[in-house]
């Protein structure tokens, strides 16, 4: 049985939080292994202090943009077609149902 839209948004964002708190647990405990061994003045850290860590070294590396620029140049080099076939997947990504592809013609159109 296909799910609605609200629990597959809602699996989305419980499987991003699981993952930045995993990775906020592998931060902190990469940092009070490596750290503390290698450096003389190193400390351990706790693990609010791995997920700041974590959101700092986001925004000086990887910055707070979207990537909505690329998707903008992407939308752009696509033929009407591709936009169409794009809009009716996303549609029906919330119904749980795949695309069929058209078979030619006009025969199966219903408006």
């Amino acid at each position: 049985m296909a799910m609605n839209c609200k629990a597959r948004c809602g699996k989305f964002v419980f499987l991003a939080i699981l993952g930045v708190a995993a990775l906020g647990g592998v931060v902190m405990g990469l940092w009070n292994w490596l750290v503390p061994a290698l450096f003389a003045g190193g400390r351990e850290i706790g693990y609010l202090q791995a997920l700041g860590l974590l959101l700092l070294s986001r925004i000086l590396f990887g910055g707070l943009r979207g990537h909505g620029r690329w998707h903008g140049r992407r939308w752009e080099q696509m033929t009407p077609e591709e936009r169409q076939r794009l809009e009716s997947g996303m549609r029906s990504w919330c119904r749980g149902r795949k695309i069929e592809e058209p078979s030619g013609g006009d025969a199966g159109k219903a408006d």
